[in-house]
């Protein structure tokens, strides 16, 4: 999955894995890579931002947002630095590495965050976009929502696959119907029902305003 032997201009991916104490060590060497951690941050943001957007038609901006903290997050940037190995390339003074930098979070997701700068200024947004999906498809996949411990984005996503089966089989959408209310005005009960092809396939409740089930359900 590295994109390192597609570069164009190797001398991008050199500064983009310079830290900062190298520099103050070899003189000869005269930029480092926050620069391009600068922009690859932005970079970053707008690529993920864009997927989770295209991705997920049904989850709320406060959602996505939160979503999208958590995949550029330092600890999860700093996992993706370590899948390309990047700790390895790192070139970084004596006193970082003795510090076990190769290693630290907070080194490693600055120098992801610089990679994916580089990459944007040598192959284009398109490129980024393509290497982030295909990076990020199982961090997104498993990541766990912050509304429920026990609800992940597999779950979420339970919905656009059915919503393409059906597609695909029957070449309509899947149709989402009530079924009963029950209970107070302030303590509704709704019941709904999924069907395709005229065939009953699933069955829920929950305690919703109706306005917000149909809203939820426009969106489907």
């Amino acid at each position: 999955m590295t994109i390192f032997s597609q570069f164009k201009n190797p001398e991008l991916l050199e500064c983009a894995f310079t830290h900062r104490s190298y520099i103050n060590e070899h003189p000869e060497v005269t930029e480092h890579n926050e620069r391009l951690e600068f922009l690859g941050d932005a970079v970053l943001e707008f690529v993920v931002s864009s997927e989770l957007y295209r991705r997920y038609p049904e989850l709320s901006e406060a959602q996505l947002t939160r979503l999208r903290s958590k995949l550029v997050d330092e600890s999860q940037l700093a996992k993706f630095a370590k899948t390309l190995k990047i700790g390895e390339l790192m070139y970084l003074g004596q006193g970082a590495i003795k510090d076990g930098g190769r290693e630290n979070p907070a080194l490693l997701s600055d120098a992801f965050e610089a990679v994916i700068g580089a990459y944007f200024l040598d192959a284009g947004i398109e490129a980024v976009q393509y290497f982030v999906r295909s990076l990020f498809k199982e961090a997104i996949d498993n990541l766990v929502m912050p509304e429920s411990s026990t609800i992940s984005t597999n779950i979420i996503d339970v919905k656009n696959r059915l919503q393409q089966w059906s597609l695909e089989r029957y070449k309509q959408v899947p149709e989402y119907f009530l079924i009963q209310e029950s209970g107070p005005d302030h303590a509704k009960e709704f019941v709904f029902g999924v069907r395709i092809n005229n065939q009953v396939l699933g069955i829920g409740k929950g305690r919703q305003k109706k306005k917000q089930l149909r809203q939820q359900l426009k969106v489907l």
